[in-house]
């Protein structure tokens, strides 16, 4: 099943909105957030997908991408 996302990295992508969420919501002071998440998805060895949604768990935070559009929805700290 993760191959569906995984096959399709190249399409990832978000809102100037989702990056602002993105980047504040961790942090980052990246100028590029889309490659970063895209690098996380590829790394990440747990990818679950529910609903319309893969949660992307990595690094000590969880991505939200859309799983019909490829769109980054947020992405925020994982709770422990």
């Amino acid at each position: 099943m993760n191959n569906d996302l995984l096959s399709n990295l190249d399409k990832i992508h978000t809102t100037e909105l989702g990056i602002h969420r993105i980047k504040t919501n961790l942090g980052l002071e990246t100028s590029d957030v889309v490659a970063w998440c895209r690098h996380k998805v590829a790394t990440s060895s747990n990818i679950i997908r529910k609903g319309k949604n893969w949660y992307i768990h990595v690094d000590n935070c969880v991505i939200t991408i859309n799983a019909g559009s490829f769109t980054i929805i947020t992405a925020h700290k994982a709770k422990h």
